[in-house]
């Protein structure tokens, strides 16, 4: 007859190991590379050289829009850039607005 051990072995028995740590060690280093990497790859802030001196100045990209003959009715849109070149801070006092010219 054969033996019937189960439960009578006192030698080592299989205990499943604790992988937790080493995959916190792993996802961490991961995260710090990315980060890393991330920040070595970013531009340089280019220096701001302002065009004017002594205040706020607005620029536009574009001084003049033509569109033409625009039939009644008919939407038309624009879209320009505004940028300080002065070396001070510019603030609005009222609301901007833009002010449409009719042609000749």
């Amino acid at each position: 007859m054969a033996n019937n051990r189960k439960g009578s072995y006192k030698g080592r028995q299989n205990q499943p190991k604790n992988t937790k740590y080493p995959l916190f060690f792993v996802l961490g280093g991961a995260a710090i590379l990315i980060i890393t990497v991330f920040f070595a790859f970013q531009k340089p802030p280019v220096p701001f050289t302002p065009e004017v001196t002594g205040g706020p100045s607005l620029k536009a990209d574009k001084e003049e829009l033509n569109f033409g003959d625009v039939k009644l009715g008919k939407t038309v849109t624009a879209s320009f850039e505004l940028k300080n070149i002065g070396d001070q801070t510019l603030k609005f006092s009222k609301a901007p607005y833009i002010e449409v010219i009719e042609g000749c």
